[in-house]
């Protein structure tokens, strides 16, 4: 037990609301958490003393204050991602000798944070600040995999939403609906030559403490550097990657 329930449950509380999908009643907060209803209503009246918690009157809910929104934005600015990110991509990178990169969900495109360029290899399309469409690529598919079918076909009501670079790739909902379901099924995402001609990639997400997606690492490699065959084996080092990157972003 923590020496300082009242600082751990107040920290429950404002994770177990960031995890909602909007306001929730006390009472679904105190059983949720297994606290006294009592106890949560206080915590609660202290958070929104102080901003981080709203209280909806008319609704009898609590959400996530002005306060909460702010740490969030204070978070961005100190870009954690990249600095955390940075040294676990070069390590990657130095152990399998191919380029690599982390990206993250922009709408319908993935926005590439960092990249780590393997010796030798030659310069990729996916620089620092450069936006692409995520359907087609590794990182963005695997990032897809992860979202509720309602936000994925938010993102994609239409063909109009099906940016083209190569040709290759899905063209319509029912096509990025497959891909997506195959990512989920082999547990990482692929890209071959849907990006650039001749290169291909593995991707896997990297989650927040709430299992939400935060960011995709993935590992672009010339299509005849590593067979078919092996990309299981590859999948399975980038993906210890990302849950080193996911371990970091909790803080454990």
């Amino acid at each position: 037990m923590s020496k300082v329930p009242a600082a751990e449950n107040t920290l429950r509380i404002l994770e177990y609301l960031s995890a909602q999908r909007g306001p929730v009643p006390a009472a679904t907060v105190a059983a949720a958490l297994g606290l006294p209803r009592s106890t949560v209503y206080h915590l609660l009246t202290v958070l929104g003393d102080h901003g981080f918690v709203l209280h909806f009157p008319e609704a009898k809910r609590y959400g996530l204050g002005v306060a909460a929104y702010e740490l969030s934005s204070a978070f961005s600015r100190q870009e954690p991602l990249s600095r955390l990110g940075r040294p676990i991509l070069a390590s990657l990178v130095d152990g399998i000798g191919e380029s690599g990169h982390v990206a993250v969900l922009h709408g319908r495109d993935v926005v590439y944070i960092v990249e780590e360029r393997a010796p030798r290899r030659p310069r990729l399309v996916t620089d620092v600040g450069v936006r692409l469409p995520s359907h087609l690529t590794a990182s963005g598919r695997a990032l897809l995999a992860t979202l509720p079918a309602g936000q994925l076909r938010a993102l994609y009501p239409d063909a109009a939403a099906f940016e083209d670079r190569t040709g290759a790739g899905p063209h319509t909902y029912g096509e990025l609906k497959r891909v997506v379901a195959e990512v989920r099924e082999r547990g990482y995402a692929t890209e071959d030559g849907e990006v650039t001609p001749g290169f291909a990639s593995v991707a896997v997400p990297v989650r927040d403490h709430a299992g939400w997606p935060a960011a995709g690492i993935a590992v672009t490699f010339p299509r005849e550097n590593i067979a078919r065959n092996q990309w299981d084996a590859l999948a399975s080092r980038v993906a210890d990657a990302a849950a080193e990157l996911s371990r970091r972003i909790r803080g454990s």
